[in-house]
């Protein structure tokens, strides 16, 4: 395969192959190189050497009713995570001055919940008010199912983007979850999108899946047209159904990254959970082909300080990119003070 040739075609709006996409995930070592450089090709016509870092906020922690399989706040599993009350809206909004501290673009509150509550939502739109009104950051809420009311009120409220993954592929997903089915994730997005949010739809790659799961994927969310996709790698929790599932090889995880911006060359291509143990020593190769990523940990397992994540954009030449879409250098000094809180730990199960 023509890396080269590849990126010249999508950049002139030609939608690759489904051989073409198959042909990347099976990219020889020595063709990494070249292969990375098709994709930042791609990659620069759309978004130059800006990154965007974006922060999670678990808004709403543990024993969700879903029982996603991946899920260490499922309630449904053996060793259930436990539960913590939603958080204020002044926690909220402290969590957001953080994000922007940060110098992130995008601030995301979500809830452990198969959909949100009327007082769980009250809680996200009062925040979202007063965020808006305090600073310039974008804001995603990931509240799980909507109905076009619900998610009126956000829009209203003025969060942007609304998150709600596809996880994996149509055929595989009734392996990974019961309690929902993968077209009812599709239909939340496809409401988000009516109501005039932004879309942000993805997956993990590692669940079991088959390389045509991988591709059915990325396939359906070019046919969703979502405004982000961002690409989780699995860290397969202790007590959840996938327990002991390995991690994705460092180099299949890159080949999967370009996979992705070769089939969504204009969009926001992030590199999300398990980003760390998975890439390890490679992360900053994944800047190539994707143009944001999540800091400072996510919603149940650690990740890389703010700090960490400045120094490895500084010193791979990019530079940030806020929600003014003002483009700034990276600051790892600058960084050292900005304190995020230590990780929330789970409580015990409350039954009635």
């Amino acid at each position: 395969m023509n890396w080269s040739a590849l990126a010249e075609r999508c950049l002139a709006g030609d939608i690759p192959t489904r051989d073409a996409a198959r042909a990347v995930l099976h990219a020889s070592a020595d063709d990494t190189l070249a292969l990375l450089d098709a994709a930042f090709r791609v990659r620069r016509a759309y978004w130059g050497r800006r990154v965007s870092l974006h922060v999670l906020e678990n808004a709403k922690m543990g024993a969700c009713p879903e029982d996603c399989g991946f899920c260490s706040q499922s309630s449904k599993h053996a060793s259930p995570s436990g539960e913590a009350p939603m958080k204020s809206v002044e926690d909220l909004v402290a969590g957001a001055r953080r994000a922007h501290a940060s110098r992130a673009k995008r601030y995301c509150m979500v809830t452990a919940t198969r959909g949100p509550s009327q007082r769980d939502l009250d809680t996200i739109c009062a925040a979202a008010q007063q965020i808006k009104s305090e600073m310039e950051i974008e804001l995603c809420a990931s509240l799980g199912i909507l109905t076009e009311a619900k998610a009126k009120r956000l829009v209203e409220s003025g969060v942007d983007r609304f998150n709600h993954n596809l996880e994996t592929s149509e055929n595989h997903y009734g392996k990974i979850v019961s309690t929902h089915t993968w077209r009812d994730r599709v239909e939340t997005v496809q409401l988000a999108k009516a109501a005039g949010m932004d879309t942000c739809c993805g997956g993990i790659v590692g669940l079991g899946e088959s390389e045509e799961d991988l591709l059915d994927l990325a396939f359906a969310l070019r046919d969703l047209d979502v405004d982000s996709v961002p690409v989780n790698f699995l860290d397969a929790r202790p007590g959840t159904p996938l327990e002991g599932y390995p991690l994705v090889e460092p180099a299949y995880a890159l080949r999967a990254l370009c996979m992705f911006r070769f089939v969504h060359p204009r969009t926001d291509l992030r590199v999300a959970g398990g980003r760390e143990i998975t890439l390890r020593a490679l992360q900053a190769f994944a800047l190539y082909p994707a143009n944001s990523i999540f800091t400072q940990g996510y919603l149940t397992t650690g990740g890389a300080a703010v700090q960490a994540d400045h120094q490895m954009i500084k010193d791979a030449g990019f530079e940030l990119e806020l929600a003014s879409g003002e483009a700034v250098p990276a600051d790892p000094v600058a960084m050292a003070n900005v304190t995020f809180p230590a990780a929330r730990s789970l409580l015990p199960v409350v039954r009635d």
